[in-house]
């Protein structure tokens, strides 16, 4: 039987289609199948690989190949409990995650988890100003968020490293397609496992995607040798990395 159709991006461009994934994925039961249709008609020059790297990102298990003809790509997708990204262009500063908790891919906001101290302490850096909602530091402060890996787990060492490394490579490219004028890791310890084992929390030598990189501790409660006030530090520092790209 053929999977339920959903088009997306016709007349618009395809830097467009994360949030447009977002939104789908919000609206669709978890285990959901469907073929989409990413038609960006508006310059064009993308193709299969983006548009998997676009579904990945939104939160859905790609299904077989994809499918390419007159300017648009077809995709079969599973619908994950997982949680999308919130990016588009003109990002001041990307937060990029280990993996989405239980409580942030039913709720549909990053670090959400009862103790997760993130909200908070980039709400005492003046990054955001609206609690919780990832939508409104997307667009009126130019925060965007990501994960490592769209599998949803309770604790981030429930995720094998190799599923790390393969995040890191697809979050790379976003950076290098987006451009934010910076990005902050937040869990020193999974960037010691992508991409330096020697690191410190602060700015980085390596970038992703060209993009300048600042390394901060995990916001977990399970992180007591943080306090709230150094993890402000940390978001206010890496603000002003941004600023100064």
């Amino acid at each position: 039987m053929p999977l339920p159709h959903h088009q997306l991006g016709a007349g618009r461009t395809d830097t467009d289609l994360p949030l447009l994934l977002a939104g789908l994925h919000a609206g669709l039961d978890v285990g959901t199948r469907a073929t989409l249709r990413l038609e960006p008609l508006i310059g064009g020059g993308w193709g299969p690989d983006r548009a998997a790297d676009l579904v990945v990102g939104a939160g859905f298990v790609v299904l077989g190949e994809t499918r390419t003809g007159n300017n648009a790509v077809e995709v079969d997708v599973e619908r994950q409990r997982s949680l999308p990204d919130t990016v588009a262009p003109g990002m001041r500063l990307l937060v990029v995650g280990l993996n989405p908790s239980p409580a942030s891919a039913d709720s549909g906001v990053g670090y959400h988890r009862p103790g997760n101290r993130f909200w908070p302490a980039v709400l005492a850096a003046g990054v955001v100003t609206v609690d919780r909602d990832p939508h409104h530091a997307l667009a009126h402060h130019g925060l965007g968020m990501t994960d490592l890996v769209r599998r949803t787990t309770a604790r981030a060492d429930e995720v094998a490293p190799d599923e790390f490394r393969e995040g890191f490579a697809r979050v790379e490219r976003l950076c290098a397609w987006l451009r934010p004028l910076a990005a902050c890791f937040v869990g020193l310890g999974g960037w010691r496992v992508v991409a330096d084992r020697h690191a410190v929390a602060g700015v980085q030598d390596r970038t992703l995607g060209g993009v300048p990189v600042y390394v901060m501790p995990h916001t977990s409660g399970l992180n007591a040798h943080s306090r709230l006030e150094d993890l402000t530090g940390h978001l206010r520092a890496a603000g002003e990395l941004a600023d100064g790209a």
